[in-house]
């Protein structure tokens, strides 16, 4: 036996081998039943030589141990500096209850979940996340809420859009009260400009402004604390024909009148202080809810009650016809996830508080400003308003920068609103001491208990809350922590997450979340970061920035990355924002139609037309890539107005198309750029850089390729990648002006680096990795899919291949023949498989009637028998519907899924018991759903979308 090297004993098992499923032995029999004798030859056979990068030699650091980077991890993360955070601007501090961080935050059950597109099989994400629909609606007022938003800037952006949408008036002002966090008014003004709505800040202390108008803005309470009664305001727009969307603060919410009992028609903001970090920016759960009639507009998802096939009440997301792989560039929106595990935060926070608890944290915040701005005015120093919620603006002419400073020496962040002002905003950590430390930095001094029993409410009687909220018996029933904890455990045990099986859905890239990758995102020096502090308390978080931007800059072909975005629709709004800002940049400010292939992703065209773009849609032949035919044809048609080509690559179909850079030629003979979704780049890493085959910009999915969690859906990170030229035109941010070019197009995310806290995961992932890793990784994907491929073919047919009959990282079984001939579905099939313990791949996307299968290279060779095993036997149960031997109303896959419940009574189909529940065998791994087949159209016809009464449980 060799001696293994001192140096090799040291590293140990390297990381990849944990990533990475097939063991050596496994992956030998993967390659030999796909026809190739290596990964180095699969990646000749399958990857087009034009764009392959034979010797690609990648500038990555060497890989760390787990340990290692770990310990990487923990000597950035001592590099930041934690202070008190009193900044406020949307972002306070918070205690995360230990038992939410643990069972929630830091449970693979929860993280690795994905969008509850099965819902039978998503029951306990699905109730969390009605739980929070109800927190939000009841808080604010109004009927109805969705399942979250990305944050609140981009809430309040998507509440304009909304109510131009909905609204009669055909004026294009927007009013935006000036008393609004500045990063919500340059995010709206970020997406006004493309849409041609012209974006009117003003002071709104004397009315609204001349002129007509489709919507307002009013925040409550304004940035700079001032809590003011706006019922006269809203009544003035309703009279002016316009509607009026209210920024609010859900935790003052539970002290001040809520904006829908004064006639608001929408109210946006976000959750953050229901126990989520601040987290350097995020990721938070933003929120919105709507008043009646406005539920069919509302952006991202919607989770509604209906029932299942034996009269059971279940949960399913509601209105999915609005979403963009059927709207497509008629879509409400872009957005197509948003911040599920973030929102299952705040709403067990909401659970565990209950309304009294909610209402003790929010009055000790304001209890502590009301007694902060006593103890200042006592010493001389003038506060700005007197009625307030938690922030105090404190006027100290020509000695604000003094006083900030000063608060820093005693371990306090204050916000410097201007050369007169300081912002001071408490929050459910904030103490006694750390109003005498404030009152310090002013130069003051004070008796807290003294100023507290003297000093009344900052809260007029006329704005206190007066109605219910939380009313639902489950805001009152888990306030222990045993009762929480099974209540948390009762929840995820419904779900099927990567911790019980693998998650094939395509265009999805269900891979590893290692828990080394994991760890740090919950530690205080990352956790408790104020975005908006000073970049020098963040010096380690902005290490692993710089580092990221780097890494992926090289993985791509890429000149520089903005890391911003967060959420892959956002990468694809800021990359097209850039191609825009380029064109008007040369003069061309014409070039406005944007080819989008007829294959993509319906975000594509939704973010096209939110960039102020036309959409002109390019065919597809029959084997599923681009018609280069009907592309000559469309870019000649738009040569003079061409701003830009939008792709996917490896194409949506699963392929790689060899004549991609053809494509990219075409278009940049005419005068246009390149933009590829880097939505299956999994596909490409180590192979081929979309930077250097032709492409000018890309969105990643750090959530996807890079390991950050999916989450049940959200968070995610979509950053973008540029070539030079576009550079300039990234993302900034008025608050951080290292957090992109001064000539950039403004932020599209309310925090300068988005979702900054979740980056050390990807950080991780890369760092442990290596280059070799990475490379292994992605053709490991390839021949895993390929395996599928070619076991289920004869079973299900493979609709596309590419040259040599390989498909890239994923594939697309077409089951209309079958269904066609038996009358089975995907929807069927699909349903049949939690009976065998697995998660459905992705149904009728890109292509109806099919089922797109991508298995990543995380799972072992067993795991992938296992699925594949399950559908060739649910292959001849369809046999057996097509052979008479059970009816096509009564079989196992139109029953399918089947409840324990549902075998204890009375059995007459045709099938025996065990058939419907063991399909595989009484020792295969088994999930029992809560509920069977679910009702969708009943439950968009009938639209619930908050927690139903509990005698709605016993039907």
């Amino acid at each position: 036996m060799d001696r293994i090297p001192l140096a090799a004993l040291e590293h140990g098992t390297p990381f990849a081998d944990r990533h990475i499923g097939p063991r050596p032995a496994e992956l030998a029999a993967i390659l030999a039943a796909i026809g190739v004798g290596s990964l180095d030859e699969l990646a000749r056979h399958a990857v087009p030589e034009s764009i392959r990068e034979g010797e690609l030699t990648l500038d990555l650091p060497a890989p760390a141990t787990e340990a290692g980077a770990l310990a990487e991890l923990r000597e950035l993360a001592g590099r930041n500096r934690v202070l008190t955070q009193m900044i406020g601007l949307g972002y306070y501090g918070t205690l995360t209850p230990p038992v939410i961080r643990r069972n929630v935050l830091e449970s693979p059950a929860w993280y690795t979940a994905y969008t509850p597109y099965q819902p039978e099989i998503s029951q306990g994400r699905l109730e969390a996340l009605i739980n929070f629909q109800t927190m939000v609606a009841d808080l604010a007022g109004l009927p109805t809420a969705n399942a979250s938003m990305l944050d609140e800037s981009t809430a309040a952006a998507e509440a304009m859009t909304l109510v131009r949408r909905a609204g009669r008036s055909k004026s294009a002002r927007f009013v935006v009260d000036a008393d609004t966090f500045p990063q919500t008014i340059a995010v709206i003004e970020t997406r006004a400009e493309p849409l041609g709505i012209e974006v009117v800040v003003a002071d709104l202390a004397d009315g609204l402004p001349e002129g007509d108008f489709f919507g307002v803005l009013l925040s409550y309470p304004g940035a700079s604390g001032a809590v003011r009664d706006h019922e006269a305001l809203i009544a003035d727009a309703v009279a002016r024909g316009a509607k009026v969307a209210v920024t609010a603060d859900l935790l003052a919410l539970t002290l001040l009148r809520p904006p829908g009992e004064i006639g608001a028609d929408v109210v946006v903001g976000t959750t953050q202080r229901f126990g989520v970090p601040m987290g350097f920016g995020g990721p938070h759960a933003g929120y919105m809810a709507v008043s009646k009639g406005l539920e069919r507009q509302l952006p991202g998802r919607l989770v509604g009650v209906s029932t299942d096939a034996d009269g059971a009440l279940a949960y399913r997301l509601a209105l999915q016809t609005r979403e963009q792989h059927i709207r497509r560039e008629k879509a409400t929106s872009n957005i197509c996830t948003a911040q599920v595990l973030l929102a299952v935060v705040a709403s067990m926070y909401a659970v565990y508080h209950g309304p009294e608890g909610l209402r003790a944290i929010a009055t000790r915040a304001h209890r502590m400003a009301a007694v902060l701005a006593a103890g200042l005015r006592a010493g001389g120093v003038d506060v700005a308003h007197g009625a307030f919620f938690d922030t105090v603006l404190a006027r100290v002419p020509g000695k604000a920068a003094d006083v900030v400073a000063a608060a820093r020496e005693l371990g306090v962040n204050l916000r410097l609103a201007d050369a007169d002002h300081v912002g001071v905003a408490a929050d459910e950590t904030t103490t006694r001491e750390h109003l005498r430390a404030v009152w310090q930095a002013f130069g003051v001094t004070g008796d807290v208990d003294a100023l507290d029993a003297d000093t009344a409410d900052a809260i007029p009687a006329a704005l206190v809350r007066t109605s219910d909220y939380l009313t639902h018996p489950v805001f009152a029933t888990h306030h222990s922590e045993t009762a929480l904890l099974r209540y948390l455990r009762t929840l995820s045990d419904k779900d099927v997450a990567l911790d019980r099986s693998m998650i094939p859905l395509g265009s999805c890239t269900m891979k590893l979340n290692a828990t080394a990758e994991m760890e740090p995102i919950t530690w205080p020096a990352f956790a408790d970061l104020h975005p908006f502090a000073p970049a020098e308390d963040a010096a380690g978080i902005l290490r692993i920035v710089a580092d990221l931007e780097a890494w992926l800059a090289e993985l791509t072909g890429y000149d520089a990355v903005s890391l911003q975005p967060n959420a892959g629709s956002q990468g694809e709004f800021a990359g097209l924002l850039a191609i825009r800002a380029y064109h008007r940049s040369q003069g061309h400010g014409e070039r406005d139609v944007c080819l989008i292939p007829s294959s993509a992703h319906g975000t594509n065209a939704a973010s096209a037309v939110m960039a102020g773009m036309r959409v002109a849609v390019v065919k597809c032949d029959d084997s599923g890539n681009i018609d280069l035919a009907h592309l000559r044809a469309t870019v000649e048609e738009h040569r003079a107005d061409l701003a830009a080509i939008m792709i996917t690559y490896p194409s949506t179909h699963g392929v790689y198309e060899d004549t991609v850079r053809e494509v990219c030629g075409l278009v940049h003979d005419a005068g246009g750029q390149v933009y590829v979704d880097g939505a299956n780049l999994n596909a490409l890493i180590g192979l081929a850089r979309y930077g250097k085959f032709g492409s000018d910009v890309s969105h990643l999915n750090l959530h996807k390729t890079f390991c950050i969690p999916h989450g049940g859906g959200g968070p995610g990170v979509g950053p973008i990648g540029v070539r030079s030229h576009l550079a300039p035109f990234l993302p900034n941010h008025p608050l951080q002006p290292l957090a992109g070019p001064a000539t950039g197009v403004g932020p599209i995310s309310a925090a300068p680096w988005g979702s900054a806290s979740i980056l050390p995961i990807s950080w991780a992932y890369v760092r442990m990795m290596g280059a070799d890793g990475l490379r292994r990784a992605t053709l490991t994907a390839v021949a895993s899919a390929n395996y599928v491929a070619r076991r289920l073919d004869e079973h299900f047919p493979v609709l596309y291949t590419g040259a040599g009959g390989f498909v890239a990282h994923e594939c697309i079984l077409d089951l209309r023949g079958i269904t066609k001939v038996t009358g089975v579905t995907v929807d069927d099939v699909a349903k049949r498989l939690a009976d065998y313990g697995l998660h459905a791949p992705t149904m009728s996307f890109p292509v109806a009637g099919t089922l797109m299968v991508e298995p990543t290279e995380s799972e072992d060779l067993a795991e992938l028998d296992r699925f594949c095993a399950a559908m060739i036997a649910i292959k001849g149960e369809i046999d057996r519907v097509a052979a008479g031997d059970w009816p096509a109303a009564d079989n196992p896959l139109a029953n399918a899924p089947h409840t324990a419940a549902s075998i204890a009574g009375k059995w007459d189909h045709p099938y025996t018991r065990e058939e419907a529940v063991y399909p595989a065998g009484i020792t295969a791994a088994k999930v029992w759903p809560p509920v069977r087949r679910i009702d969708g159209a009943k439950g968009d016809r009938n639209l619930v979308c908050s927690c139903p009464p509990l005698d709605a449980y016993s039907g």
